[in-house]
């Protein structure tokens, strides 16, 4: 069975960017999607369109096709009175380097690198950790089924059922929050 949309896939993958590898799954814990569902960059799933268990792949991907190149808009100050809790500032998250999951005007979680803590404001990078960067692919396909209906409703995971502490992960023990339905 080819990779087409609405097809399962479980793959291994290494990424490579700037000589380094920045990310890599095994067979022990494959990268599992629906394709076509939006999960992943759209040039990736262009590059193993049609491809078939066994199938090797290795491409790159420029910046623009990844996650796009850096924008100096995204970098902002803050105030930092939005980092209190009981009027003290939160330095125990709030630290140079640090990563930080913030919400966006729409709602959505938006995740932002503190730069530098000023006097009065907080100096934070909104852009994807990968923007600006080429990407190098290489991998091989494990997998390529048709995804069931409950699949194409819910998600792989149940992603679409409202669990939101585990992204639709396996936790299996309400751990990751209020309306865990994660099995």
């Amino acid at each position: 069975m080819e990779i087409k949309d609405n097809k399962v896939v479980h793959l291994v993958y290494q990424l490579e960017v700037d000589g380094q590898i920045a990310d890599s799954c095994d067979e022990s814990r494959p990268l599992e999607f629906i394709f076509g569902a939006g999960y992943l960059l759209p040039k990736f799933e262009d590059n193993i369109l049609g491809k078939k268990p066994g199938d090797k792949f290795d491409f790159r991907l420029t910046a623009a096709e990844g996650y796009g190149e850096r924008d100096e808009r995204a970098v902002i100050d803050l105030p930092k009175s939005i980092f209190m809790r009981d009027g003290e500032f939160a330095s125990d998250i709030v630290f140079v380097g640090n990563v930080i999951p913030m919400m966006s005007q729409e709602g959505g979680v938006m995740p932002g690198k503190v730069l530098e803590i000023k006097d009065d404001a907080v100096k934070m990078d909104f852009n994807h950790q990968m923007a600006g960067k080429d990407l190098h692919f290489t991998g091989e396909i494990l997998v390529v089924r048709d995804a069931t209906e409950a699949e194409l409703k819910d998600g792989l995971h149940g992603e679409r059922k409202g669990c939101s502490g585990c992204q639709g992960g396996n936790c299996g023990d309400g751990s990751c929050g209020e309306g865990c339905d994660c099995k």
